[in-house]
C-alpha cells in the first residue's frame, strides 16, 4: 500500500497527465483565441479610450478633442495610465476564462503574475507534501 505522500504524488501526476492531454487537444485553438484578444476600456470622463492586446500591449489610443478644454498634462497622463491598466486587467481576465476549462484559475493567474512561490506551494500541496 502506498504512503499518503506517494499516493498524493501519483494522484497529482495523473491529474497533470489529464490536464496535459486536454491542453494538447484544445491548446492550439485556445492559444489562437487568447492571442486574438483585444480589450478597449474608456475612462470615467469618456475622453480617453485605450485598446490593449492579449499581453497588455497598447494597440490603440483615442483621445477626444474635448480634452483640450482643460489642458492638464498630468491629469491626461494619469487618465491614460489608469485606463490602460483597467484594459489590461480585463484582457488578463478574458485569457484566464479561455484557459479555465483546462488549467485551474488560481494556477493560471499565479503563472500570469509570475508568482513562483504560490505556484510551487500549490504544487507541493497537491502532491500531498510540503516544499
Amino acid at each position: 500500500m502506498d504512503s499518503p505522500d506517494v499516493a498524493g504524488m501519483r494522484a497529482y501526476g495523473d491529474e497533470l497527465r489529464d490536464m496535459f492531454r486536454q491542453i494538447q487537444d484544445v491548446g492550439i485553438e485556445l492559444h489562437q483565441q487568447a492571442k486574438a484578444i483585444q480589450v478597449t476600456e474608456t475612462s470615467r470622463d469618456g475622453l480617453v479610450s485605450v485598446t490593449v492586446g492579449s499581453r497588455g500591449e497598447l494597440v490603440r489610443l483615442d483621445i477626444d478633442p474635448r480634452i483640450y478644454r482643460r489642458p492638464d498634462a498630468r491629469h491626461l497622463a494619469d487618465t491614460i495610465a489608469e485606463t490602460a491598466r483597467l484594459a489590461t486587467e480585463r484582457a488578463r481576465e478574458r485569457i484566464t476564462e479561455i484557459f479555465e476549462p483546462v488549467i485551474p484559475r488560481e494556477d493560471f493567474q499565479a503563472h500570469l503574475d509570475g508568482d513562483l512561490e504560490t505556484v510551487l506551494t500549490r504544487l507541493a500541496d497537491r502532491m500531498g507534501g510540503r516544499r
